[in-house]
């Protein structure tokens, strides 16, 4: 038979055909790790399926993981190395000559900058291949430079200092296995095949959710649009977005004045008088409030709030968009908050749905630990904010490239991200990537970044390379082993491994990568290098279960390696601080508000009356997806999608032009009439567009979101998130002329 890969035909015999293998890997489009039979003809990868027999997935893969052939024999994907030529364009040369100048160019910028003047960026795609992140990492201790960023500041980076800040309960949230009741505050795993830890994850999702309902499980959903998950809620806030502090401190009101917490749990475990200053403080936001504040029914939110007390099991968790719209971290705290005062936690005895294998064997106890205050990683140049977790806020690092000063930040190496699709603020990462005196991308298609780039290393992809599922691991629902070999192992092309990158760079400095189990060893006598599972060993070698173990039980549960809580220390100290004095005092600001849009410098109630949020698509991941044929097809723009009724008051239908304008910037969509959006609200994924500021080709390439945002105005203090979603704008009609240069 013919299939078509990229438009390209190729003879690819049926699956009964004798020369068809099937070998068994996982996919790595995105981090749910989702197991894979691919269906190889020699070489060639000619199709994907899921495993049916697998105990967790049973089969399951989305449309993105099935477009991996696509992805692999993409005509227009990178194979070899790209240099910038004199004359502007990027032409082919070997890598081992285009890591030769950039070692040079490096070790000099080191000795007339210092190491601080060389950062590095990983970004999504770098986090689905297992060495790729702690080897960009060790690279950066190896030669002293503080200037490590990542993708994880971008969106989220509350997830690490809430609970740095409010203390952690170290045996982690109740399992969803057996939750009672689930709240999820604006994500949606059907698409995004994420969840906190004790909500529902991206392991067949559908399924794994219409078992847990039919078990009893009660979901209550709080997000702008009636999303895959919303639809399966029993209760639907579809709540003004911005607006979630409001709503979960009413939810807390309603908790703490009905005296539906977990009063025992709290006596034992939360700071002495935090809770009545919680229950205080709280008290202003009554259901009645709450409701003309985000668009909601007052009733919903008090049978939302006793349904999530009564539980008595279960978790509050959030997602992308309340993470990345105003008051980000005090939303989280109060997310926590919701935990704390009923008592969702597991205690001693209980068994952890997962734990993971490969993380260092830790203490699990029924016990708070910390709380540990603010971050105190180096500090950055801008807005008084420091760094965390051996890396930087990505916020900042526009800014630390383009001023001037003793510290900046000079050469910039990206690994799997795209910084000028990605970061907030495009306008200042556009002028970031002009001014460096060096960009180095590693990346297998030429992105919005590339285009910026002196340098461009073709990686080998997810087929290509032996891995492990670094995160995924933490989040499986049980103790489940999985590994995989290349199973495309001679890849056309002068290729390499993310890791394989700095390494080299490394050789040619004279620097040791010391990772946990040891530095990876020089380059042999006879040139042959590491392999990645001799660095997969390193990285690993301090991991709970030998990583010999993982690869021998790969795509099994491992109910032996379950975690059972131990019972807290006799004399342990930590406690809950659920009233933090600057989250008092900013929940006393927003009660003063009448929009959280007010935190927003140029915000004008008379002209941004509508609200752009985030949103996930199944078909795309970030910039991942526009190159694939498969996916393209799906969506050929990022669609400004808005309420029908918004679209009738502007005069305006589908597929027409619109000019969308925040307090910082603007830019050209096309819209779409989406009843699932609430009114007031454009909904528009994030990474498209093109690398230049312009939006001639909207409706071919999308249109950046990120452009719309300024990195210094309504900035959470704590971390230096941006405001991303939730951003104030106007909306009004323009006609093709727009589109003219």
């Amino acid at each position: 038979m013919t299939s078509t890969i990229n438009e390209v035909s190729i003879d690819a015999p049926s699956d009964n055909d004798a020369a068809i293998e099937v070998k068994r890997s996982f996919c790595r489009i995105c981090h749910a790790a989702c197991p894979i039979d691919v269906h190889l003809d020699g070489s060639q990868v000619v199709k994907i399926s899921g495993v049916d027999d697998d105990p967790l997935f049973k089969g399951y893969t989305c449309i993105k993981g099935r477009q991996i052939p696509d992805q692999i024999h993409d005509p227009a994907r990178l194979r070899h190395a790209l240099k910038r030529s004199p004359n502007g364009t990027l032409e082919e040369v070997a890598s081992s000559d285009a890591l030769d100048e950039v070692a040079a160019k490096l070790h000099a910028i080191l000795d007339e900058h210092g190491p601080r003047a060389i950062a590095s960026y990983t970004g999504t795609g770098g986090y689905q291949n297992a060495p790729s992140h702690p080897v960009a990492q060790a690279f950066h201790r190896a030669v002293g430079s503080i200037s490590y960023y990542t993708s994880v500041t971008i969106d989220q980076p509350m997830k690490a200092t809430a609970p740095m800040r409010m203390g952690m309960w170290e045996a982690g949230p109740q399992n969803f296995s057996t939750a009672d009741v689930m709240l999820a505050i604006g994500y949606n795993p059907m698409v995004s095949s994420f969840a906190p830890y004790g909500g529902l994850q991206g392991t067949d999702p559908f399924q794994t959710l219409r078992r847990r309902k039919a078990e009893g499980l009660k979901v209550i959903v709080i997000d702008p649009r009636r999303t895959e998950l919303a639809k399966q809620a029993d209760i639907h806030l579809q709540v003004k977005p911005g607006e979630d502090p409001a709503l979960l401190a009413a939810l807390l009101h309603v908790i703490l004045t009905e005296d539906l917490h977990d009063a025992a749990f709290c006596d034992r475990w939360v700071e002495p008088g935090h809770l009545d200053v919680l229950r205080a403080t709280v008290e202003q936001f009554t259901p009645h409030y709450a409701a003309e504040r985000c668009g909601v029914d007052a009733d919903d939110i008090v049978a939302a709030a006793r349904l999530f007390a009564a539980g008595p099991t279960g978790s509050s968790g959030s997602g992308t968009g309340p993470s990345m719209s105003p008051h980000a971290s005090l939303m989280e705290h109060l997310s926590l908050c919701l935990n704390v005062v009923c008592g969702r936690y597991l205690r001693e005895g209980q068994q952890m749905d997962s734990g993971g294998l490969l993380p260092p064997a830790a203490p699990k106890r029924a016990q708070v630990i910390g709380p540990f205050g603010n971050p105190k990683g180096p500090q950055s140049r801008f807005r008084g904010l420091h760094g965390y977790n051996g890396e930087m806020p990505c916020s900042t690092l526009a800014q630390e490239i383009t001023t001037p000063g003793p510290e900046q930040v000079r050469a910039l190496i990206v690994n799997g991200g795209n910084p000028v699709a990605a970061w907030p603020d495009q306008i200042k990462s556009i002028a970031a990537m002009e001014s460096l005196e060096l960009l180095v991308v590693i990346d297998h298609r030429l992105t919005q970044t590339a285009d910026y780039a002196d340098y461009v290393f073709a990686p080998r992809l997810s087929l290509e390379r032996a891995d492990v599922p670094p995160f995924m691991d933490r989040w499986f629902r049980e103790p489940y082993a999985c590994y995989t070999p290349a199973v495309v192992t001679e890849p056309e092309g002068d290729l390499l491994n993310d890791w394989e990158v700095y390494w080299e760079i490394a050789e040619r400095l004279g620097v040791d990568i010391e990772l946990p189990g040891g530095s990876i060893p020089h380059r042999h006598a006879d040139g042959s290098r590491p392999s990645d599972d001799d660095v997969l060993d390193l990285v690993y070698a301090k991991s709970r279960v030998p990583l010999s173990e993982v690869r021998a039980k790969n795509g099994t549960v491992v109910p032996e390696y379950a975690i059972t809580v131990s019972p807290a220390d006799p004399d342990a100290s930590g406690r809950f601080h659920v009233a933090l004095d600057d989250h008092m005092e900013e929940l006393h600001a927003v009660r003063s508000e009448t929009t959280s849009a007010e935190v927003m410098a140029g915000f004008d109630p008379a002209v941004h009356t509508f609200r752009l949020i985030s949103r996930r698509l199944k078909s795309h991941l970030n910039s991942l997806g526009r190159e694939l044929p498969g996916l393209a097809r799906k969506n050929s723009t990022n669609y400004a999608y808005m309420h029908p009724a918004d679209l009738d008051d502007l005069g305006i239908a589908d597929d027409d032009l619109v000019r969308i304008a925040s307090p910082h910037a603007e830019l050209i969509g096309v819209v779409k009439g989406a009843p699932d959006v609430r009114r007031g609200v454009i909904s528009m994924a994030h990474s498209w567009g093109s690398s230049n500021g312009t939006d001639e080709k909207v409706r071919d390439i999308g249109a950046p979101t990120n452009r719309l945002i300024d990195v210094d105005n309504g900035y959470c203090t704590i971390t230096g998130q941006a405001v991303q979603s939730a951003i104030p704008v106007s909306v009004e009609p323009v006609s093709e002329d727009a589109l003219l240069p």
